[in-house]
């Protein structure tokens, strides 16, 4: 419990730190988030900060290594990945800055990256054992054997741009996945399972809470595609090299709910020419409704925590 407790307050502490002295670079570097111009609501936010992702990453990479070290394997691979999505983000990132549009990589670029690291992280999976799935709300679990590999796949590039498309009001994509890696956390803890990815998930969870302050509404900085794409790596590796994959489309419903209204939206949109939705994802539909930013973040937080709590009743 003390180390859980020292996790969350030191990344908390530095993700704050880092935040604000990442602010005032970012501003000289001319850094500034390009709006959608079909965004009206959003049209006063250019020019914010972004990349903000590169502080809060790195307040949990230092936290969870100094209380972990370099022995646990499963631990130091999910570092890789989460890494390895902040780097596909932050060019991502800083091609738009350059180009001066919201344009970053394209499409097929971007699939590209996120695929070549689910793949290396689904093939370690395979050749290191780590292929046994846990149902959700019993104890009952299985071996999948080499079933991993396209699975892993899926749940990677999935979360990846699941997690990607929430990131679209102040706070939202943050204070979300801070729900959801500390149920993670705690669910890691009573499962008696990996300590290492526990208390990453706890270092990730305080440092969202550091970035948080700096990305309430009205925010001072963006996470970007850096700290969005990274989260969704982290996530896909704390789940899947822990057995607990299918934990993601429960505690990560509204990173799905992301995503699906997307798919519809395009779809209906193609054969019929009419919207589903006011604006997708959905979150933009409820801001056209007239919800605040808060309010849409705290209900998709407070949804997180709730189906968190869920998947721990077992242990009670």
């Amino acid at each position: 419990m003390n180390q859980i407790i020292i996790c969350l307050l030191f990344s908390l502490l530095l993700s704050a730190c880092l935040c604000a002295a990442l602010i005032p670079l970012l501003k000289k570097a001319g850094a500034g988030q390009n709006i959608l111009h079909y965004v009206k609501e959003h049209q006063s936010k250019g020019g914010t900060p972004t990349m903000g992702g590169l502080a809060f990453v790195l307040a949990a990479l230092t936290v969870s290594l100094a209380a972990c070290g370099f022995k646990d394997k499963p631990f130091l691979v999910s570092l890789a990945v989460g890494t390895g999505y902040l780097f596909v983000g932050f060019l991502d990132d800083f091609l738009k800055k350059k180009r001066k549009d919201n344009l970053g990589l394209k499409p097929y670029q971007k699939i590209f990256f996120q695929s070549a690291v689910a793949i290396v992280a689904s093939l370690y999976c395979c050749l290191n054992s780590l292929t046994v799935l846990r149902i959700p709300f019993t104890t009952i679990s299985f071996d999948i054997g080499w079933g991993m590999m396209p699975i892993g796949i899926f749940v990677f590039v999935a979360t990846v741009n699941s997690v990607n498309l929430t990131d679209g009001l102040d706070g939202l994509a943050g204070s979300t996945c801070a729900a959801f890696f500390f149920a993670v956390g705690m669910l890691l803890t009573l499962q008696k399972g990996n300590l290492s990815l526990a208390l990453l998930s706890f270092s990730l969870t305080g440092a969202l809470f550091g970035f948080l302050i700096f990305n309430q509404n009205r925010a001072s900085l963006f996470m970007g595609d850096t700290g969005s794409l990274s989260l969704g790596g982290f996530a896909s590796s704390v789940a899947l090299f822990s057995g607990n994959a299918l934990i993601i489309p429960i505690v990560g419903i509204m990173f799905v709910l992301s995503s699906i209204s997307v798919i519809i939206q395009v779809i209906y949109y193609k054969k019929t020419g009419k919207r589903v939705f006011l604006m997708a994802p959905i979150h933009h539909h409820f801001q056209e409704k007239g919800h605040s930013e808060g309010k849409i973040s705290f209900v998709y937080a407070v949804v997180t925590a709730v189906l968190g709590a869920a998947v721990l009743l077992p242990f009670a």
